[in-house]
């Protein structure tokens, strides 16, 4: 789109700043924003709204609320140009800003970087945009290219790489009197105590989940301050670094893949710090770990649809799959299957208790209810309706917490200022002026987080009400599914159109959170080749971009 000289631009200026850069000079969002006014008012720009992800990286699309608020607005034609202080604060992976810039484009929406100076209203710009794009994945590229072999120089000269593990802390390494640039290992002897324990015990044939419910007992916890779990013992028994080695390459491309980036080629080095663990001990625990490997994991002899939707009455955790063998008199064994408490299971007693409910029953109750829904058309009306009543009731107190926040963020703004004077005035010192200012910004990028939040929330709960016709169609499309489908996709489905099921202490099921999205819709859209001629597809088909991101339904 093509501007003439004589029509006013509405500029939606975007700034971004990730949690790595914000101590960066230039990046900080108060200089972006003060550049892009600035530069605004030069050429007479109407500048439409600024648009600001805070502490936010760059790397994916699908977390920035600012982002996909400010691509909305260009749909509907609330402005006609994107302004950013450079091209990598909209995306650093050329895909990302190849699809942002493509959705601007369809809407007449141009793009425009202050520091690289080109426009995509032009041909020209057009053509520089993919350049720069190109040369900023290259640069991005080459940036993890140096950092990983930096990476693997630390650890084959046997330094660590990231954050220490339990058991050990950074100090300062002070040679003959002289501060070394680098900090050196320590143990921290109350640390070592809980990763002996968990070595041993395992040597003596303890279980995971075993090892971690004693510690929990025993008063003893992570370094984050919660309560050891099954994944947590796993992790310090397979971690080399407490018998004195680093290893390297864990995982590849950990921000893309994360944990299904698993490395089968670790490599391991001799480390420089101080180990807690004996070779003994080590080879030991380690052998044991490959022979229970191999042994066969307990099968359950059921299918469990429910599992991480039911919700523990007393810790509110995510119930899992179990069972319990008992013998009858005759002497046969008989197998029950429950859901329990996900804590329970993974970090034991000492958390929670099992307060499992027969799987069955729960099941059997759950289908059973949606369908007494969908049979009473009443019912579901009056669900919808409830539903749409408390959403009118909710925006009230979001926009009093909403203006709290803001308030808050006045406050705190004034307060930088006051100190700011201060120290001009020689009434504080270096350190403790930047003391100051590094607790205020913290506390604003704080706040900054929560007033987006804020806002997403009340965006929802601003959205047309849900349409009885949608619940209805999708319900019905929904029972269908579960009478005709494979356990896989039965499973599926459940965790698609429910949230979260609750459970009373009387381990009966109490109510039926589901919800209501575009995804669901599409998903039940999908589902059939022949939903386009089932009862309500085109309700649903009508509906929906009315449906607001997440409706939940109490049954």
């Amino acid at each position: 789109m093509l501007m003439t000289s004589d029509k006013l631009r509405r500029v939606a200026i975007y700034v971004r700043v990730s949690t790595e850069e914000q101590a960066e000079h230039g990046y900080s969002i108060d200089a972006q924003l003060k550049t892009l006014t600035d530069y605004s008012k030069l050429y007479n720009y109407e500048i439409y709204r600024e648009y600001v992800d805070r502490g936010i990286s760059g790397k994916s699309m699908d977390n920035r609320f600012e982002l996909q608020q400010m691509l909305q607005d260009a749909k509907n034609n609330l402005f006609d140009t994107v302004l950013v202080w450079k091209f990598n604060r909209l995306a650093r992976n050329a895909e990302h800003l190849s699809q942002i810039v493509n959705i601007l484009n369809k809407n007449n929406v141009a793009f425009m970087s202050m520091t690289e100076q080109f426009d995509t209203s032009t041909s020209h710009g057009k053509f520089m945009l993919h350049i720069m794009g190109a040369v900023g994945q290259l640069e991005r590229d080459t940036i993890v290219d140096n950092v990983k072999m930096g990476h693997k120089q630390r650890a084959r000269t046997g330094k660590h790489n990231g954050k220490l593990p339990l058991g050990y802390r950074s100090v300062e390494d002070i040679v003959n009197g002289v501060r070394s640039r680098e900090s050196k290992v320590e143990i921290v002897p109350e640390e070592e105590v809980i990763i002996l324990k968990i070595f041993e015990r395992f040597a003596t044939g303890r279980g995971f989940k075993s090892i971690a419910n004693e510690l929990n007992h025993e008063g003893y916890v992570t370094r984050s301050g919660g309560a050891f779990s099954i994944s947590g013992v796993k992790e310090i028994l397979d971690n080399p670094f407490f018998v004195g080695r680093i290893r390297y390459g864990r995982y590849e491309n950990w921000s893309e893949k994360r944990r299904k980036g698993l490395n089968t080629k670790l490599e391991t080095f001799d480390g420089i710090h101080p180990a807690i663990v004996s070779e003994e001990l080590w080879n030991k625990v380690q052998y044991l770990r490959k022979k229970k490997s191999v042994v066969s994991l307990k099968r359950f002899d059921g299918e469990f649809l429910l599992t991480w939707l039911i919700r523990c009455p007393k810790c509110g955790a995510p119930m899992v799959a179990n069972r319990t063998q008992n013998r009858k008199k005759d002497g046969s064994k008989v197998t029950r299957l429950y859901y329990s408490c996900s804590n329970f299971r993974n970090k034991g007693s000492k958390v929670c208790s099992a307060n499992s409910i027969r799987k069955l029953e729960a099941e059997n109750y759950v289908i059973e209810r949606l369908k007494e829904v969908l049979a009473k058309p009443q019912i579901l009306k009056a669900i919808v309706k409830n539903i749409n009543e408390r959403k009118t009731k909710r925006v009230k107190p979001l926009q009093q917490e909403l203006e709290h926040i803001l308030v808050k963020i006045t406050e705190l703004e004034g307060k930088r200022r006051k100190y700011f004077d201060m120290y001009e005035m020689n009434g504080l010192d270096k350190t403790m002026f930047s003391k100051r200012l590094d607790d205020i910004g913290e506390e604003l990028e704080r706040l900054h987080v929560k007033k987006t939040e804020q806002a997403a929330e009340m965006k929802d709960d601003h959205a047309e009400p849900v349409s009885y016709e949608v619940v209805r169609a999708l319900l019905n499309k929904f029972d269908k599914l579960l009478d005709s489908s494979s356990f896989d996709q039965r499973k599926t489905l459940m965790h698609l159109v429910i949230r979260q099921i609750t459970i009373k202490d009387s381990k009966t099921i109490d109510q039926i959170d589901m919800n209501f999205d575009e995804n669901t819709v599409h998903h039940f859209l999908n589902a059939d080749p022949s939903v386009n001629y089932a009862e309500g597809s085109f309700a649903v088909q009508m509906k929906r971009e009315t449906l607001g991101r997440s409706i939940s339904i109490a049954i």
